[in-house]
């Protein structure tokens, strides 16, 4: 198996997240952002929208967009299922991995891109309306998730399931924009990271 991907790409770490969770390796191949390239002919036959990650497995099979690689991941390797099997739960981590694609990354992003990604890539000052567009749409979400998240441990209910591997990047991200203040503002929210974000998968794909 390789996953063609960047270590900093918020989608490249939920491929990796779930890779370990299921106590599997695969041969990382770094694609180049800052040199272009997942533009480049070779990666944009893996990937026809020159981004990353995509994914190769041992038989051929080529497959691109990280929400279908983790659910595939998950259906083929052994290990504990990171899918519910019973209707309601597997209903919510649905739910909440759609959640998450919709609501929380987009607004998100915003906040992550202007603080985190932008003066690391010599973009200059964050845009502050920017910052406080985004900061108000996580702000939401997470006030959406808080009585939920205070009557159950995860996403999809009593376990760990894809749903919360697909928020793990961008939770990360975001308290390393200096955001520690909206978890502060929703504790649920923040136990549920704490309990989440220490996970030996996420500590190793984050931190190393």
């Amino acid at each position: 198996m390789k996953v063609y991907g960047h270590p900093m790409s918020i989608c490249t770490r939920k491929v990796l997240t779930t890779l370990l969770e299921k106590g599997h390796e695969a041969q990382f191949v770094l694609v180049d952002l800052g040199k272009g390239e997942q533009k480049h002919p070779a990666h944009l036959a893996r990937h026809p929208f020159g981004v990353v990650p995509a994914f190769e497995d041992d038989d051929g099979f080529v497959l691109y967009e990280s929400r279908a690689i983790i659910r595939y991941l998950d259906r083929k390797l052994p290990g504990a299922s990171l899918t519910p099997s019973q209707p309601h739960a597997y209903g919510l981590m649905e739910q909440f991995i759609g959640v998450e694609q919709s609501y929380f990354s987009p607004a998100a992003f915003k906040v992550i891109w202007e603080r985190v990604f932008k003066p690391h890539m010599g973009g200059g000052a964050a845009d502050e309306s920017r910052v406080q567009e985004g900061r108000a749409g996580v702000d939401k979400v997470f006030g959406i998730l808080e009585p939920m998240l205070a009557k159950q441990p995860y996403l999809a209910g009593d376990s760990f399931s894809l749903a919360d591997v697909s928020w793990m990047p961008e939770l990360e991200f975001l308290v390393a924009a200096g955001e520690q203040g909206l978890f502060d503002k929703h504790p649920s929210v923040a136990a549920w990271w704490k309990r989440i974000g220490g996970r030996p998968s996420w500590k190793k794909v984050a931190h190393g």
